[in-house]
């Protein structure tokens, strides 16, 4: 619905009888439901900026100092199809980090995040110690 660029927001009417049984919404009200999903993809991508400035932070990567570049890789639908919500991801980080670390910060889609990582945490959990 976010994305309803049709005259009179036909879209966002169609999913609103669809999923919630509201018929003859005004152009009003689905100008009203567009800003409200613009709010809390906003609010959910500084959350998740957030979040990613405090483990830079925590690894000491949220200054420049060492010239390092990290590289964050992300899973999931949200963030490789709702390019609204990625791109304010990105601006948050950079507002927190400061344009100069947040250059070297890249942000990239992972295909099955969530199988590599568990690939990575059983085999780190199977190594040995001697």
């Amino acid at each position: 619905m976010h994305h309803d660029e049709t005259p009179g927001l036909k879209i966002v009417a169609e999913k609103l009888e669809e999923n919630l049984e509201i018929t003859g919404s005004s152009l009003e009200t689905r100008k009203l439901v567009v800003e409200i999903c613009d709010i809390v993809a906003r609010r959910a991508a500084r959350l998740a900026a957030a979040g990613l400035a405090g483990i830079l932070k925590k690894l000491g990567r949220d200054c420049n100092a060492q010239k390092q570049r990290s590289v964050i890789a992300i899973d999931g639908g949200l963030f490789e199809h709702y390019t609204k919500f990625r791109k304010c991801l990105e601006s948050t980080l950079g507002e927190l980090l400061g344009e100069e670390v947040s250059q070297s910060v890249a942000i990239k889609h992972a295909d099955d995040g969530s199988g590599i990582g568990a690939a990575l945490i059983a085999a780190s959990q199977s190594v040995q110690k001697c």
